[in-house]
């Protein structure tokens, strides 16, 4: 199908304005089948030019009738996704009934089985150009309307959406009328879901979760309603504009591609978010972040929607900035901001690395499929911290007070770049002409580097070749030695190099630029700090001076400018004294995956994994049993330990406290086992059937592609690219795939990721198939020879967005590592 380039959607909304959908869905049919199917029956009334044309978007199994203004138009003509609709009048009602198709990749309407009992649930995803598949609409941001669905289902299901839903008896559901919402925010889920319900400020609030998951959804639910209390109360009171969509619904639901999307009024999450073994604390602080983002986003998207997909800042950017900011208000503490640092910025930078960086804002985006790549790290992240350069240059009352403009001038409407820009002029009195053209509109970052003379520091600002942005930098410097913070300079740096005077300051050990995490820009250390981490880093008190530390490590890992095994040897000394949950799950994954899975030359790998191993046993040994330390620690373990001690957890021996039964972490430690080849496929198999569950049925694709033996290599490969598996069981599959240091078994699947997954298009949409290419690329087979197949794929010139892009940044990636490998061999 072709995807929908701005030139059409920009004539196609100059010719007509939509006033109402009216649709009905039919979810009692065809569910039986091999490609089970559901009723769609949609009335599309709209405004248009006299006498003009346009066309109506339909990705239909079967269409049965299309009729316009009473005039029959033979389905026969509905080519490559579109209807033609001719001789419009002033005022004009299409009506399409149709038999559409389910889905298994987390795009349309998606039907999953869960396999704990049997029982079926469905949920609407139309981010970013299903809704045609789901109900024929004129499908683009800025073509609002209201919408009113009635929903049957078999008469067991509950059935959820963006009005709120009554009963009317025998599975017929009706759903109040919405305000004026984009096609990409409808949504329905069906199903037996358990549900825990409350209100809070006149605001109907409902949580809901597969009926498997019932008893972990009653634990974890108050803590998540007093998360989306307070939150609903933060947004109140900074905007002064209430909730606009009536009650508010938060489901959890199976197979889902993202973390949360932003439906008003039913909010749908990935399931693995209801906890059914231990969580760490940045589990639930990640959870409750994504709460409030996605609340965020009921003002921020839903009520002020952004004109075309380049301005997709204007809904993400915001909603990851407000959402650190709400936790961080709420709860009193920093640990949001440091979990912003270690988690959302780390992969915003590593996105800004990539040959695909493009600026925040204004990206092109001449069609759906472009635009959708860029839903990543520069959208999120790194927008976010270009809202906070703003507040620091124009202060806060002034950004608050021209959001506040901005939501209430666009409500239920469309609005770009320029429009958000004149609300802060208007609220500051400042231009922000220059100021929006070296953040906003430009990509790349800086590098921030400090030094230390006897009676100043010079902070420096290094711009990326060939770049003529200049942006001011408000940020700190902070000085470490023997565990007492001997500098806390402030600085804005408008020029490429500042002196920072510290008379009578003793030099310190560990010098950190922008240790406040406050810019956006790589941090480099100097040599001197570098050298000084293994003894100095584990004695900062300070946990956003930390993380800042650990993501300047991993920027230099990608940089090649440090020595993975000096972050070996940091982690190894720092580890056990480390307190903060989220940069023990950070680091953790940073050294079990990327150090000690992709950096570390082969001969490096034994000593390392030891030590890595070490520092894990000793901070379990420290933390109190139970807590999230831990946890955190016994994780780091399981991808590390000698195989008797993982054969003993897996067995249920010896476990940490509060790990006994719990299937999510046995299910570490059989893929630990896996890749070492210690675990066989009817071990694994048992361990599926005891565990009959969706993390089960995942947890045990993983482990067995992960089995380095050519028939489950040969079985896993099948499995990944032909017919049948869901968008998350492919996902699995890949993610076991590649793992450990089995080149010479894999090397060949190296051309055959290049032929068989972009010849996933034609059955999985580009949303997943973009997931899928990224997580099956051959990382770990750290050779040359895999950049030049990749080189040679992107060459025939016939990948989609999805697939193009995904090759492209992995390949990337897989560059970083090589330039490691050589600088450090």
């Amino acid at each position: 199908m072709s995807s929908l380039t701005r030139a059409d959607a920009q004539l196609r909304a100059q010719t007509i304005a939509v006033t109402a959908y009216q649709v009905e869905l039919d979810l009692t049919r065809g569910d039986q089948s091999d490609h089970p199917t559901f009723g769609s029956r949609s009335a599309v009334s709209f405004t248009a030019t006299p006498g003009a044309s346009t066309f109506l978007d339909l990705r239909a199994r079967e269409v049965h009738s299309i009729d316009l203004n009473g005039t029959p138009i033979d389905p026969a003509t509905v080519t490559d996704g579109r209807v033609t609709l001719t001789d419009l009048a002033p005022q004009n009602t299409v009506v399409v009934e149709a038999t559409m198709a389910y889905s298994n990749d987390g795009q349309g309407l998606h039907r999953a089985l869960d396999p704990a009992d049997g029982l079926a649930y469905v949920y609407g995803h139309l981010f970013l150009d299903a809704a045609p598949t789901v109900f024929a609409c004129f499908d683009q941001p800025d073509l609002k309307a209201p919408y009113s669905l009635t929903v049957t289902a078999p008469p067991e299901w509950t059935v959820l959406g963006n009005g709120a839903a009554v009963h009317t008896g025998d599975g017929r559901w009706e759903l109040a009328t919405t305000k004026p919402l984009a096609t990409y925010f409808v949504t329905v889920c069906a199903g037996p879901y358990a549900s825990v319900t409350d209100e809070h400020d006149g605001i109907p609030l409902g949580i809901h979760a597969r009926a498997s998951l019932a008893e972990h959804l009653r634990e974890q639910a108050p803590e998540m309603l007093q998360v989306t209390r307070d939150a609903f109360d933060y947004y109140h009171q900074l905007f002064g504009i209430r909730y606009p969509f009536g009650s508010y619904h938060q489901v959890f639901v199976p197979e889902f591609n993202a973390g949360a999307m932003e439906n008003p009024g039913c909010v749908t999450f990935r399931d693995a978010m209801i906890h059914r073994g231990a969580a760490t604390d940045d589990e639930r602080l990640g959870r409750a972040n994504t709460i409030c983002h996605e609340m965020a986003h009921m003002w921020f998207g839903d009520l002020v929607t952004m004109q075309w997909w380049d301005d997709l800042w204007l809904n993400e950017s915001f909603a990851e900035y407000m959402a650190h900011r709400t936790l961080s208000a709420v709860t009193g503490s920093d640990d949001a901001w440091v979990d912003a640092t270690v988690s959302r910025k780390a992969w915003g930078y590593a996105a800004e690395r990539a040959p695909s960086t493009h600026p925040v804002a204004g990206s092109p985006a001449p069609d759906a499929d472009t635009a959708l790549q860029n839903f990543d790290g520069i959208s999120y992240a790194k927008g976010a911290a270009v809202l906070r350069q703003l507040i620091a240059h124009l202060g806060d009352d002034a950004f608050v007070a021209g959001v506040t403009a901005y939501l209430s001038d666009h409500a239920y409407g469309n609005a770009a770049l320029a429009d958000f820009l004149g609300a802060m002029e208007a609220a500051s009195g400042r231009s922000l002409t220059g100021w929006a053209e070296g953040w906003l509109t430009t990509a790349g970052l800086d590098t921030i580097a400090a030094e230390q003379a006897d009676d100043s520091v010079r902070l420096t600002r290094t711009r990326p070749p060939g770049s003529a942005a200049d942006r001011p930098h408000t940020l700190d410097v902070a000085g470490w030695s023997d565990g007492a913070q001997v500098l806390a300079l402030p600085a804005v740096l408008t020029s490429d190099e500042a002196t920072l005077p510290v008379a009578g300051s003793e030099p310190a050990a560990l010098l950190i630029p922008n240790a406040g995490d406050l810019t956006w820009a790589t941090v480099q250390l100097s040599a001197e700090s570098l050298a000084a981490l293994p003894a100095e880093l584990a004695q900062v008190s300070e946990a956003q001076h930390r993380a800042v530390v650990w993501v300047a490590l991993t920027d230099g890992l990608a940089h090649a400018s440090v020595d993975p095994r000096l972050v070996v040897d940091t982690f190894a000394a720092t580890w056990p004294g480390e307190d903060h949950p989220s940069i023990l799950s950070r680091t953790g994954f940073l050294l079990t995956a990327r150090v000690l899975g992709e950096y570390l030359a082969d001969r490096h790998v034994p000593a390392a994994r030891t030590a890595v191993a070490g520092a894990a046993r000793a901070r379990l040994d420290s933390a109190e049993p139970g807590s999230s330390q831990a946890l955190g620690a016994a994780r780091v373990l399981a991808a590390t330990a000698d195989p008797e001690l993982l054969r003993r957890w897996a067995d249920g021996e010896e476990l940490p406290q509060g790990l006994a039964g719990d299937a999510d972490f046995r299910w570490l430690v059989l893929r630990s086992l896996a890749v070492a080849g210690e675990v066989t496929v009817p071990e694994l198999e048992s361990a599926r059937e005891a565990d009959n569950s969706v993390q089960g049925n995942l947890g045990a694709l993983t482990a067995r592609a992960a089995l380095p033996d050519e028939a489950s290599k040969a079985w896993a490969w099948e499995q990944l690219v032909g017919d049948g598996r869901s968008n998350h069981e492919r996902n699995a599959l890949a993610g076991g795939f590649w793992l450990g240091r089995h080149a010479d078994l894999l090397r060949q699947y190296v051309a055959r990721f290049h032929r068989d997954v972009p010849a996933l298009e034609s059955r999985v949409g580009q949303d997943a198939l973009a997931r899928v290419a990224t997580i099956a690329y051959p990382r770990t087979v750290v050779e040359e020879a895999t950049v030049a197949a990749t080189d040679e794929r992107l060459a025939a010139g016939d990948l989609s967005p999805a697939v193009g892009r995904a090759l492209i940044d992995q390949q990337s990636v897989l560059r970083e590592v090589l330039a490691s490998r050589k600088a450090f061999a």
